[in-house]
This record gives structure tokens, C-alpha cells and sequence, in this order.
């Protein structure tokens, strides 16, 4: 049975934060001789950063990590989620606020667990180094259920079997270096956040959520 972010067997897991820092993900792969993809903002937990390059090495030769996004502010997250609850709304108008909250989950977070804003996460792909292109993976990265069909999923059948390969390759390298994917979204992964530590038996959770100066 698929367990979601909005599910109390994941907001009541306790977090014991040790204040481990965010980290420039492009300077630190940089700094290491990493092959390794991403937008030049794009911040994570440093524990998590040094696993990403363990899981960026295992990959074949000619294929990287790409990251599309790490950190995400408190903010930013809230407006995603009242931008996919008016979405559901319309998609779903004889739902509840609760049916609908827990559907939100599915694509977005809720704020008080969020990997995201904990540094904890991250939204990855494979990318080909000779052509620069993204592997096909069925879906584009942040595809929601209702606009791909479900295939969004990472184990949705629909989808073809080079996409699956590829799928695989992801899950094969992220999974060896310790992450775990939200099964709603192929692309999600983290490390030392709520959810991960739910679904590893872990007592607790390394990382909570993050304020950065500047940031309300």
C-alpha cells in the first residue's frame, strides 16, 4: 500500500536536526571531479550532496545525474500547494478539503514535512553527456497525475520500456547511495527527511525543516 507524505505514519516521525549545513550542489560536485548536473542556485544538505556524487560515480560511462532542484523556501512550497489545490479542485469538484488535501500530497508536500524545505530532497534525472539530452524517462520532471495519466508514477505500466530501462538505471544508482523515491513521483528522492526515515525504519529523521536569512 502506497503511503503518502500527508500520512501520520510520516508527519508524526520526530526529527533529530544536527544543523548540518545546505551546500552550492554545482560547487561541491565541481570541487570533487563530478561529473554531476544542475542549475547554479540549486542547494542541498551537504550529507546528501556527497551521496548524490557516490550515486552520480556508479552511473555508465556517458551518463550523469542532472538535478533540477534541491531546497526549496517554506514559501515557495506554500504557493505550490495552493496552486495544485485550486488545480485539483477543478479536476475533482465533489471532493472535501480533506480528500483534496490528501490528494495535493500525492504532487506537493505538505509544508510541516516537506523534504524539499529541509534540504533533503531532491528532483533528479539521467542526462546523456555526448548529445546533452535527458534520457526519456515516460514523463517530464514536476508532470503532475491528472496532466501525465498516472504515468508519473514510477512504476505506472504505461509508459514504454526504454523509459522503464531508464527509470531503472535512476533507481539503481540513487537507491545504492541510500535515497528513497516518493512513488508518486519518478523524479523525487531523499535522504535523512521524514519520509525517508519511515520507509527505512529509521527512529527519526536527520533533517527538518530549513530558514535561510532573508527568508520569512
Amino acid at each position: 500500500m502506497m503511503i503518502l507524505l500527508s500520512d501520520s505514519r510520516v508527519t508524526d516521525v520526530p526529527v533529530r536536526e544536527g544543523g548540518e549545513p545546505l551546500v552550492l550542489l554545482r560547487e561541491f560536485a565541481a570541487e570533487h571531479g563530478s561529473a554531476l548536473r544542475c542549475g547554479a542556485s540549486v542547494l542541498v544538505r551537504e550529507g546528501l550532496a556527497t551521496r548524490l556524487l557516490t550515486a552520480d560515480a556508479s552511473l555508465a560511462d556517458g551518463l550523469a545525474l542532472r538535478v533540477v532542484e534541491g531546497y526549496r523556501a517554506a514559501e515557495v512550497q506554500e504557493r505550490i500547494i495552493e496552486w495544485y489545490l485550486r488545480h485539483l479542485a477543478r479536476e475533482y469538484p465533489e471532493a472535501g478539503e480533506a480528500e483534496l488535501r490528501e490528494l495535493s500530497s500525492r504532487f506537493v508536500s505538505p509544508i510541516e514535512v516537506a523534504p524539499h524545505v529541509a534540504g533533503a530532497a531532491v528532483d533528479v534525472t539521467v542526462t546523456d553527456l555526448v548529445s546533452g539530452q535527458d534520457l526519456d524517462m515516460g514523463t517530464a520532471v514536476d508532470a503532475t497525475p491528472e496532466d501525465s495519466g498516472g504515468r508519473c508514477y514510477f512504476d505506472a505500466d504505461d509508459i514504454s520500456d526504454e523509459a522503464r530501462r531508464h527509470r531503472t538505471i535512476l533507481a539503481n544508482a540513487l537507491t545504492r547511495a541510500g535515497f528513497v523515491n516518493y512513488p508518486t513521483e519518478w523524479w523525487h528522492w531523499s535522504y535523512g527527511d521524514r519520509y525517508w526515515a519511515q520507509r527505512t525504519g529509521r527512529s527519526h529523521a536527520l533533517y527538518g525543516s530549513v530558514v535561510r536569512r532573508g527568508e520569512s
